[in-house]
């Protein structure tokens, strides 16, 4: 059979394909390679010395560009493909690295292990395919019929299947040395199974910094480097852009609202007279992913959907259709085609609320000419005279890099992708579209990221030393209180001193607790002390904490032992991916990788623009 593989190499098996070969070869035959003077050893990083070509990222893009663009039914933003081109590039380096490090640890794949694998242990693609199904469960023997079929061999799923597990079995090989050493104690468990069982009641009195006559605190120079050297990390600072914004807005008039509704109630009459449903959603309904599958939404309980969309859906009986239900996403028919409890399995029928035909053509209109006078110029002037030309106000936000930009509560696409894709100040961006609006930016300025400087985050460091050492202050008042309370009650103390006692729900050790925080001291002591004794003070949240363990109740360890195989088998799965995941990590932290990515992008740039 692994003949058979290798003679149909040239051809792709989509759904089973796991690396980029299918969008590589779309990519050279497509004409994207030409879009600018590279050659196809162009190199846009390397990683302990071993290069990744632009060919090769621009292919995994690609790819990944084409599976959302599958999954959601629309193109793609900038600002989603800034995203992809990340996702890609690190996953192109961590198969680097996976391939170094089989070659240091001397994992291979024989074709034996191929055919074995390809046999008995099928990809999840496989698995999905309702072609391999029995009665909507994946039947074994069926999709071994298949692999000695001609279909297999013509189809190139055979082909397909090699390079999955030739990409798949060093991995899993690799990855089961890392997780070997995963072990617990019974007694480690027994204790993590308390952690999340036992709990405790607690009366509590918080002191905080209000209550100091005496806030004078001093915060040294060394005492900032000190804490600034530890934490590096913390300072460590996204991109930041400053733009001017104008915007061509799609308003929505009466006319329009009644045009909307007069859609839908059409298409309620046309299904009411024995149209089906399924079909009128595909030919219809403006949410065109689940208009593409007859307006299934799938099963379900509650809060999935808007209030109003979900407070009609569970008012209908199974196969009633309802009346237009109007939500901020426009309106929508419902019917429910199961119930189960609070599990629904939903269809739906969306009409959004957009322009009339004449008067989107009035805003496509204005949008052109706003990008004919002042779209992708050099020359920032453009932009003040296309905005006084056409009466639109510019409005400067701040964009973060890899953040979308965000502004008068609604989403901006592109625009934050543009400015940080090596655009220089001055220079303004092509006309982003989006339902609500035509936008175009000018970049104003732009700070790149990176760490913080001392000078720059000392005032925030000052500030933080500053009300740790207030809270500080609090201990021999909190250590006053708690003697005092010692001879006499919580509550009587509290009372002389004008303090509240706050009152617990049970929590566990893993809680997070509403005025004792979640691992603090306050948290770990309720565990600790004699029930009923006053004990403290504790650092808690911002402040100090003075309580009393009403209550605790212990795990049953009966119940654990009943539990324990299982709790056993979770802890282990889970340690070996953490294991797996740490391992990931410390490969990535430790490689040598020159990312010249930005360099090679803005010389495509300015090739591009000569």
């Amino acid at each position: 059979m692994l003949q058979s593989m290798r003679s149909a190499a040239k051809y792709i098996w989509i759904i089973l394909i796991v690396a980029f070969v299918g969008s590589f070869l779309l990519y050279e035959t497509s004409g994207l390679a030409g879009r600018a003077p590279v050659t196809t050893t162009t190199s846009i990083a390397t990683v302990n010395g071993e290069e990744i070509l632009l060919t090769a990222w621009q292919n995994a893009v690609t790819a990944l560009e084409q599976e959302r663009s599958q999954q959601t039914g629309n193109a793609i933003t900038l600002d989603e493909r800034q995203q992809l081109e990340e996702r890609a590039f690190n996953e192109l380096v961590t198969e680097l690295l996976l391939q170094q490090e089989y070659k240091r640890r001397g994992i291979t794949v024989t074709d034996d292990e191929i055919l074995q694998a390809a046999r008995l242990a099928p990809p999840p693609q496989a698995m999905q395919s309702p072609d391999l199904q029995t009665d909507g469960k994946f039947d074994i023997q069926k999709y071994q019929r298949f692999l000695s079929s001609p279909l297999a061999r013509q189809s190139g799923a055979l082909a397909g299947l090699e390079a999955y597990y030739r990409t798949e079995i060093p991995k899993q090989k690799l990855f089961d040395q890392v997780a070997s050493g995963a072990y617990i104690t019974d007694e480690r468990l027994w204790q993590m199974y308390r952690d999340r069982h036992d709990s405790a009641t607690v009366s509590y009195v918080v002191l905080s910094t209000a209550a100091l006559t005496d806030t004078a605190v001093t915060v040294t120079d060394a005492e900032i480097s000190a804490f600034y050297d530890r934490n590096k990390k913390r300072f460590e600072r996204p991109g930041r852009a400053v733009v001017s914004l104008l915007t061509v807005t799609r308003a929505i008039t009466a006319a329009d609202s009644a045009d909307a509704k007069r859609r839908i109630d059409a298409i309620r009459t046309e299904i009411a007279g024995g149209a089906k449903f399924e079909d009128v959603a595909k030919r219809s309904s403006t949410d065109t992913v689940s208009g593409a599958n007859g307006g299934a939404l799938g099963k379900g309980g509650k809060g999935r959907f808007t209030p109003k969309f979900e407070e009609a859906a569970y008012a209908l009986k199974v196969g009633e259709l309802s009346q237009p239900v109007l939500t901020p996403f426009g309106w929508h028919l419902i019917r429910v085609d199961a119930r189960q409890g609070d599990t629904l399995d939903l269809r739906h029928i969306l009409v959004n609320i957009a322009q009339s035909d004449s008067s989107a053509t009035r805003t496509d209109r204005r949008a052109d000419s706003l990008a004919s006078k002042a779209g992708s110029q050099d020359d920032p002037k453009a932009f003040d005279a296309a905005a006084k030309q056409l009466g639109l106000t510019a409005a400067s936000a701040v964009v973060l890099e890899k953040e979308p930009l965000s502004f008068a509560g609604r989403y901006v696409p592109s625009v934050s992708a543009w400015a940080f894709s090596g655009v220089r100040a001055g220079e303004t961006s092509d006309l982003f579209d989006s339902p609500d609006a035509y936008y175009l930016a000018r970049l104003d300025s732009l700070t790149k990221g990176g760490l913080a400087p001392l000078a720059e985050v000392k005032g925030d460091i000052r500030r933080r030393l500053a009300r740790d050492k207030r809270v500080e202050k609090l201990r021999p008042i909190g250590e006053q209180l708690a003697r005092a309370a010692r001879a006499s009650s919580l509550e009587a103390v509290a009372a002389e001193r004008k303090l509240t006692v706050e009152k617990s729900a049970p929590f566990t050790r893993v809680d997070a607790v509403p005025g004792l925080g979640q691992y603090t001291q306050a948290v770990g002591a309720a565990f600790a002390a004699p029930t009923g004794q006053v004990t403290g003070p504790f650092n808690a949240v911002d402040a100090m904490v003075v309580m009393r363990v009403d209550a605790r109740t212990e795990s049953s360890r009966p119940t654990f032992e009943a539990e324990k195989s299982i709790q056993r088998q979770q802890y282990l799965q889970s340690a070996r991916q953490q294991k797996v995941d740490e391992f990931l990590t410390s490969l990535r932290e430790s490689v040598k990788v020159e990312d010249r990515r930005s360099e090679v992008l803005s010389a495509l740039r300015r090739q591009s623009d000569s």
